[in-house]
Order: C-alpha cells, then sequence, then structure tokens
C-alpha cells in the first residue's frame, strides 16, 4: 500500500508524509481521536469558524517542523533522515494527550496529571503497538525529543519553545479560522532565519522584526482569543456542569452518558491510575468532545434541579455573565452573592455556588526563566530578543497582567 500520502491543509496547502512510519503513527486510533476534539476548545462561542481540530494542527506543525528542518540542513546543519523522521513524529504527537474541550478535564475528570504527561503515556503505547521485528522501537528518538533527552538540544527547542514550531502553527491556523487578523505570523520567514548555534537555535539578526511581530502577534491572540472572557465563562461553565456530575455520581445518581465518560464520572482517577496500558489510560483514548456535550444535551432532563439547569444554559449559549472584579470576593460578598443566587434561581445556597466562580485570566508574551529567543548578529554574538529589540524590552515582554473576574449565572428571567 501506497504510504507516501499528501494531505490538504486550508492553512500551508498540500503536506505530506515523510515515511512509511508517519503514516503509521497517523493512522493510529489515538492519533485519529484528535479529529473529534476541537483545537479551540469552547471558543466556538465567540468566533464560530473555530471549529478545527487538534488533528489539523497537528499536522500543520509536522509540516512547519518539515520546512524548519530543511532551512538548517541548508545552512549546514547536519540532520540524518532518522532525526528528521523522529522530529516529525514528534511534534505531530505533542497534543496527543489532549482531552475534550482543551483544559476542562484536566480540572475536573482527571486530577494529578498532567496532558503533557498523559501525551508521554500514550506516546509510549503507540511505540509498543506499532513496534515488530524490523522496528522495536521506532518511536525512540522521537519521545526522547519530546522530552528533551536528546542529545541535539536544538530539536526540542524546535518542539517546544517560546519560539517553536507549534506556536507558529496555532498563531495562523487560529486566527484563519476565528478571522482576525492579529495571530498571522510570517512562519516561512522565521524558519527561513534559523540557525543553529553551539546546539541552541537562534534567530539570524535579519529575522527580528518578523521575531517582534511573532511576540505582538501571540499577546494579541491571547487576549483577543485564548482568553476572551465569553471563552473563559463557557468553560468555567462547562466545569461547574462536569462537577455537579461527578458529585452526583459518587453519590450513587444515575447519570446517562457514554462509557468512557461514565468511567471518569464514577471512578476517582489519579496519576497512580493513569499509567501505560492501564484501563483509565485506555478510557481517556476514547473520550472525545462528542462524549462530554451528548452527555450535556442528555442532562438537560436531569432529575437533579441543578445539573439539568446548568446544561440548559449552556447548551442555549445562556453562558454565566462576567464581571471584572479588583480582587477575589470576600466571605460576606460570597454570602451575599449566594443568597441572591439560591433566591432568584430557587435553589439551596449550598447549588447556589454552582452559579458563579471567581477566576484569574493571566498571561504573558515571554518568559525570562524559559529558554530564551537568541538574535544572531553579523559579528557571530549572539543576544537575547529583549535587549537585541528596539520597540520590546524585558519589562514588557515578561509583564504578567492577572484581571480578576466573577462569573455568575443568568437568571432564568434574563434567558
Amino acid at each position: 500500500m501506497n504510504k507516501r500520502k499528501i494531505i490538504n491543509d486550508p492553512v500551508f496547502g498540500f503536506v505530506s508524509l515523510a515515511s512509511d512510519t508517519v503514516y503509521d503513527v497517523l493512522q493510529h486510533p489515538y492519533v485519529q481521536r484528535l479529529g473529534r476534539i476541537r483545537q479551540l476548545g469552547l471558543s466556538y462561542y465567540v468566533y464560530p469558524g473555530a471549529q478545527h481540530s487538534r488533528f489539523l494542527h497537528s499536522i500543520g506543525a509536522m509540516h512547519l517542523m518539515q520546512e524548519g528542518l530543511s532551512a538548517l540542513r541548508q545552512k549546514g546543519t547536519k540532520i540524518s533522515p532518522e532525526e528528521s523522521e523522529s522530529a516529525q513524529i514528534a511534534i505531530l504527537l505533542h497534543d496527543v494527550g489532549h482531552g475534550p474541550f482543551s483544559h476542562v478535564l484536566e480540572h475536573t475528570l482527571v486530577s494529578g496529571i498532567s496532558h503533557e504527561e498523559i501525551s508521554l503515556l500514550m506516546m509510549q503505547q503507540i511505540d509498543q503497538d506499532l513496534a515488530n521485528a524490523d522496528r522495536p522501537h521506532p518511536l525512540k528518538t522521537a519521545i526522547e525529543m519530546f522530552q528533551g533527552k536528546y542529545p541535539r538540544r536544538f530539536f526540542h527547542q524546535l518542539l517546544s519553545s517560546q519560539l517553536d514550531v507549534d506556536r507558529m502553527d496555532y498563531l495562523c491556523r487560529d486566527s484563519f479560522f476565528c478571522g482576525v487578523q492579529e495571530g498571522r505570523v510570517a512562519s516561512e520567514r522565521l524558519l527561513k532565519m534559523l540557525q543553529v548555534v553551539g546546539d541552541r537555535l537562534v534567530v539570524e539578526h535579519k529575522g527580528i522584526y518578523s521575531v517582534e511581530k511573532f511576540l505582538v502577534a501571540r499577546r494579541l491572540m491571547y487576549w483577543q482569543v485564548y482568553l476572551h472572557k465569553t471563552s473563559v465563562a463557557a468553560e468555567q461553565m462547562l466545569i461547574k456542569i462536569l462537577s455537579r456530575a461527578k458529585q452526583l455520581a459518587a453519590n450513587g445518581f444515575d447519570l446517562h452518558c457514554s462509557p468512557a465518560l461514565n468511567f471518569f464520572l464514577y471512578n476517582h482517577i489519579t496519576a497512580e491510575q493513569m499509567t501505560l496500558g492501564s484501563e483509565a489510560l485506555q478510557q481517556y483514548a476514547l473520550l472525545d468532545d462528542s462524549d462530554v456535550i451528548s452527555a450535556v444535551k442528555v442532562w438537560m432532563s436531569a432529575n437533579d434541579p441543578v445539573l439539568s439547569l446548568l446544561c440548559r444554559q449552556f447548551v442555549n449559549r445562556n453562558l454565566f455573565r462576567g464581571y471584572p472584579i479588583p480582587s477575589p470576593l470576600n466571605e460576606e460578598e460570597r454570602t451575599r452573592l449566594e443568597d441572591e443566587l439560591a433566591q432568584q434561581l430557587h435553589i439551596s445556597q449550598q447549588d447556589a455556588r454552582y452559579f458563579y466562580v471567581e477566576h484569574v485570566i493571566t498571561g504573558n508574551t515571554y518568559s525570562d526563566r524559559a529558554d530564551s529567543i537568541d538574535i544572531l548578529y553579523g559579528d557571530g554574538s549572539v543576544h537575547d530578543i529583549s535587549e537585541a529589540s528596539e520597540i520590546l524590552d524585558l519589562k514588557a515582554l515578561t509583564y504578567k497582567p492577572r484581571k480578576w473576574y466573577l462569573f455568575k449565572a443568568r437568571t432564568p428571567d434574563a434567558e
């Protein structure tokens, strides 16, 4: 069978698969599952076009990895065919551990383990599934690159750093599907400007303006798209729905949902249970957006008034309304708010806690604690972007604003 397929990507055009192993990885059920998970979670409540999947993002990131490796080779960096294949597999799988609706499940159904850790487990499982006599560990080098353990450090920087192909793709892709211009970055030029110096990625000085635009675009996309208060409100509402369902399940309440979601509702899953080959990992790999949305639609008619009201409001887009607040509420303010919601929604004060949340929204453009973005000058010297840029300084780049919001339910009269 011909495994050298070509995929038509709406952002970058035709993307080719480099090898049979890449094709086999792409066909694995864990990777195919990403096609049923939206890249931007609940952002479609704000930007209706944000329907693209994590599968599509992974394909685009793999394409940019191909372009980046090709550019480095042209500048004299020796990269073996095995390294090239492994780097493409590593970026193809970098998001494989994401659950439905972005980070929602990390806070509710699974505790004590991040999606990055689950991604590693899934990569190890795929490695076992594809192993045979000809290739006992086909993903060994890809996993080392993903973990940052591969001796040539620059591969991990291409995968995960402050100027990696992951960010280049999602900025271009998310702005494309959301219909906003702020995230458009010159990914092709950025990749052409890369070099390896002392086993570290650097950007040639003539590419500094593209780096500046990349950082500004990232900042604007975070506040305009990723941290939009309506998207955050929808996410917080879904967390409340799953938290209520989890509590009801613990009390023996019969909830209709898919077997995979049922497993996580009726079992307390921690990092200890989420291991290679475990039932928890197998059930997690079956979860996607449709499990959650189908359950929420069914729960609109649940016998529990709290769960049914939350689900009706969520499905009908009567989302929590966000109000900026200067600081977290004190106990007196919380009690007053709970009394008010209890009266308006005809529920108990304790149940009223499911209808509001205090949440801090924060994000920064650049971290001085992580791998820096280094600029290479003509004389061979290398300087951090915060030193090299004429328009960006370290204080502005690393400033991390914190915005407190009170999200609370709309009353039935407002539906």
